[in-house]
């Protein structure tokens, strides 16, 4: 089982990037995906959740109205599009994927992760 995620990169502030996260080895349609971050020198933290009907998506403060997190079941990918990006935004960002629903992964109860891919927001 893997979560390959892709699509990090250096952006100027006010920019956007959208990342996407491919899933194999198993089919993630019935379970929540989501998406963590890890800014240097900090802990790991809650980014952005969705279930598997993509109905009401959680969202950390710091995101919220700026990224919007979306799926595609018969792709097994999950996106993150990130607009009006901001130097704070810089981070490794990390896919995730909890059988026990989006309220349950929003709290870091993860079954799977993917490898991190980086943002870097600066001008």
């Amino acid at each position: 089982v893997q979560l390959q995620a892709y699509g990090g990169g250096l952006v100027q502030p006010g920019g956007s990037l959208r990342l996407t996260c491919a899933a194999s080895g198993r089919t993630f349609s019935s379970d929540a995906m989501g998406w963590f971050r890890q800014a240097p020198g900090k802990e790991r933290e809650f980014a952005a959740a969705m279930s598997w009907s993509g109905s009401n998506p959680y969202y950390a403060n710091s995101v919220k109205g700026r990224f919007t997190i979306s799926r595609d079941n018969a792709k097994n990918t999950v996106y993150l599009q990130m607009n009006s990006l901001k130097p704070e935004d810089t981070a490794v960002y990390y896919c995730a994927a909890s059988v026990k629903g989006p309220a349950f992964l929003r709290l870091g109860v993860v079954d799977y992760w993917g490898q991190g891919t980086l943002v870097t927001v600066s001008s």
